[in-house]
């Protein structure tokens, strides 16, 4: 009686090709480490959802007429979206706010573009504000973005100008590494030209608010006057009539009639300072200037923080002075680089068990 051997042809082939099997195992080896090494490394995983947010500031307006002048016409507009799951929006006093949601089986990319269409679509019509301070700000849901990766904070025995100096010059610096997408300061205000106008004495001269803003508008203009051709050149000229300082506001004629001059110091004080309030930073009770760095959504954010570290060490060499203070808070590279210690461990531990194992039931052949 004939005995019929059966075989695995895979692990025949792999017995008879030993040399081949090994090139491929070091091959395959390789390519892990190398996909390993290129792999993102953040604190939470990216999650993609196709949200988007408009938001829409119009000071100075009711909650009832936000809702009917940009509320409701952007509403309409987005309604005729293919793909859209709820619409939610909310008018409060001086801004408008809409989340649109869709189905999954639409990208955050492509409902990006149809919801920005549609407002454009709604902002060409003849009923839809003109007035606005910006255009409507049309965002995706990015979770990645949310959240800043961490605060460096700028301290020490200088003006509030000085540090805000520091950090603009942090600012611009950081924002060129290629996983940053934003960077942020807190804990200082931009300046603001404040024109306090006296009633009384507005109204010996006669004298209305519109009177005042056309003649500060007026002063403050620069003008293209065309062409000039010297010498075989031709030359743009401009004339400039921008306010460089408080004074000159101050020298504005506001009124001038039979003879006799209006200047806007004569009804109002013009003063240059910080605009209100609208975020505090402190760090151990003192005011210190932060910045709010934000990655990328799928960078490496190991990466990132390697190189704000080398463009913060460089500054402090060549750029910023000896006593100023900078330090780090809720920096979520520590607890990355924990996780990331943990699963190597883990995956160096798996093998050596994995090893363990086929030697104790197949022994060493």
């Amino acid at each position: 009686m004939n005995k019929v051997l059966k075989e695995f042809k895979l692990s025949t082939w792999s017995i008879h090709n030993k040399m081949t099997v090994f090139v491929l195992i070091g091959m395959i080896f390789l390519a892990g480490i190398f996909s390993y090494q290129s792999m993102p490394r953040e604190a939470f995983p990216e999650i993609v959802v196709p949200q988007i947010f408009i938001s829409t500031p119009y000071p100075g307006n009711s909650a009832i007429d936000i809702e009917k002048l940009i509320t409701r016409p952007l509403e309409k507009e987005i309604n005729g979206i293919s793909g859209v799951d709820e619409i939610i929006s909310t008018s409060i006093e001086g801004f408008s706010s809409i989340q649109v949601k869709f189905d999954f089986s639409i990208t955050p990319t492509e409902a990006l573009r149809k919801v920005k269409d549609k407002v454009d679509a709604a902002k060409s019509d003849k009923d839809f504000p003109t007035d606005l301070p910006a255009d409507p700000n049309v965002q995706e849901m990015n979770f990645a973005e949310l959240m800043p990766i961490m605060n460096i904070n700028l301290s020490g025995d200088f003006s509030m100008d000085q540090l805000k100096e520091y950090g603009k010059y942090l600012e611009d610096e950081i924002e060129k590494v290629p996983e940053i997408s934003k960077v942020d300061i807190r804990g200082i205000q931009d300046k603001e030209i404040e024109i306090s106008v006296d009633l009384y004495k507005m109204e010996i001269s006669q004298i209305s608010f519109n009177d005042i803003a056309m003649a500060i508008q007026n002063e403050n203009m620069t003008i293209s006057g065309g062409d000039l051709l010297e010498e075989g050149i031709r030359r743009s000229v401009r004339i400039i009539g921008e306010f460089k300082s408080a004074k000159e506001i101050s020298n504005i004629i506001v009124k001038q009639e039979h003879g006799n001059i209006v200047y806007l110091r004569d009804i109002a004080s013009v003063n240059f300072k910080e605009q209100e309030k609208q975020s505090y930073a402190r760090e151990f009770s003192q005011p210190v200037v932060m910045l709010d760095v934000t990655k990328r959504g799928g960078e490496n954010l190991i990466n990132a923080s390697t190189q704000i570290d080398a463009i913060i060490a460089k500054a402090k060499e060549n750029y910023f002075p000896p006593n100023l203070n900078i330090s780090k808070t809720n920096d979520q590279t520590n607890d990355t680089k924990t996780m990331v210690a943990d699963l190597e461990n883990s995956i160096i531990l798996g093998v050596i068990l994995v090893v363990l194992v086929l030697l104790f039931f197949l022994g060493v052949r």
